[in-house]
This record gives structure tokens, C-alpha cells and sequence, in this order.
């Protein structure tokens, strides 16, 4: 029987939903291996809208899960009826969605928050012993919500062009998590407590970087769903 595993998406698009590069790849890695996915997103409004030719705010509001649709290729379900027990592992690509429509990280910080709905099915996998991957932004959602657990973004080294976003590991500290360096091709595994993280998109590389990071943490996610 193959592995069925969720993943969670954000909307559509790096910086107001889920990244869709990252997002295809855990799709296809997952493919690769045969396993099943199925994708789920919550149901709610996006924090804002943004061109993305620009980068900058737009006057609409647009749907988290109707957004994720577009990279489900409509084949998407409303997160509050993700049933943890008919899974084996959950994924959450990253995405300022991640940490806008999941969480309020991009506004808070390591005083964030993680959505109610999103929080609820972390928990229920982590509690059952299920395998949980995330990538670029999105391992601060389990810094928040797994004590202690260690998760990687990659450098924690900043001021380079190369690692833009190193200050975040610093706020998984202040959240009492461990940030375990990596580079973008490696993912890191958590052991104890079943949550594999990869730094995807935090890096500014080629994008076959960044897929095979993915791949390698899709991997070890199955591995741990075995």
C-alpha cells in the first residue's frame, strides 16, 4: 500500500502564498517515490494580496485555499477536514504564505502565531507519530508548536546576498527551538521527533538546487513513514 502523504498549501505565489516551485517539487518527489498526495489548504482570506511584477500591495482580497487551488490543478480540499488518521506524513511547502496565511511570523516575528486549523493538525500528527516535512519559511510554524524540536533555514549567517533570510534563525531560538545549519542541496532530520526540514527557497540559487533539497527531504519524510 502506498504512503498517503497531506500537504498543505498556502495560496499561490512566493510572496503571498505558497512558493509554487517548492511546491511542484514536493508534488513530484512525492510522485517519484509513489506515494500519494493530497492537498489541503485553510479556507480562510490571504493576509494581502501582492503583484508580483512589483512587490507591491494590492487593493483585493483573495482566498487561501481558492488560490492553492490553481497549484492543485483544483484537486484541493479545505484543511479543517484533513483527517490525520488516514494519513501518513504531512508537508507544508514554504512560501510567505507560510508565514502570512499560516502564521503571523512575517509580522511578528518569533512572537508569531500559527493559524488555529493549522496548529490542530500539526499537533495531531506530531502526537500520533506521524513524519512532518517543511521547507523554506515554513519549519518556524514547528518551531512554534513542537518544543525543542530542531529545524533548518539554512545559514544562520547574515548579510550575505546568498542567504537573505539568515535572521530567522535566530527567532527559532527565541522560540526555544534548535536551527541546525545546512546547505540548500541537504535536508535535516529530527529524529525524536519525526520532523524533517530543508531551506529550499531561503537560499537564492538555481532552481534545480533547490528541487533536489526538496527531494531529499520528501526522502526522508517516507522514510520515516515506514
Amino acid at each position: 500500500m502506498s504512503t498517503k502523504v497531506a500537504v498543505v498549501l498556502s495560496g499561490c505565489g512566493v510572496y503571498d502564498g505558497a512558493e509554487v516551485h517548492e511546491s511542484s517539487a514536493v508534488l513530484t518527489h512525492l510522485s517519484r517515490h509513489g506515494a500519494q498526495a493530497a492537498c489541503f489548504a485553510p479556507d480562510k482570506d490571504q493576509m494581502h494580496v501582492v503583484d508580483h511584477t512589483a512587490g507591491s500591495e494590492m487593493a483585493e482580497t483573495r482566498n487561501v485555499l481558492k488560490e492553492s487551488a490553481r497549484i492543485a490543478r483544483g484537486k484541493i480540499s479545505d484543511l479543517a477536514e484533513l483527517p490525520a488518521e488516514d494519513f501518513d506524513a504531512l508537508i507544508l511547502p514554504g512560501g510567505f504564505g507560510a508565514a502570512k496565511n499560516l502564521s503571523t511570523f512575517a509580522t511578528q516575528g518569533a512572537d508569531m502565531s500559527v493559524d488555529p486549523t493549522v496548529s490542530e493538525k500539526i499537533k495531531a500528527f506530531h502526537a500520533a507519530g506521524k513524519p512532518i516535512g517543511l521547507c523554506c519559511i515554513a519549519p518556524v510554524i514547528a518551531a512554534k508548536l513542537i518544543p525543542g524540536v530542531e529545524v533548518t533555514v539554512g545559514s544562520d549567517v547574515e548579510g550575505t546576498e546568498t542567504w537573505p533570510y539568515a535572521g530567522t534563525a535566530g527567532a527559532i531560538a527565541a522560540m526555544g527551538a534548535k536551527h541546525v545549519v545546512t546547505d540548500v542541496s541537504q535536508a535535516h532530520v529530527d529524529s525524536s521527533n519525526k520532523v524533517v526540514t530543508t531551506a529550499a527557497y531561503m537560499c537564492e540559487t538555481d532552481v534545480h538546487k533547490i528541487h533536489d533539497g526538496i527531494g531529499v527531504m520528501v526522502s526522508e519524510v517516507l522514510k520515516l513513514a515506514k
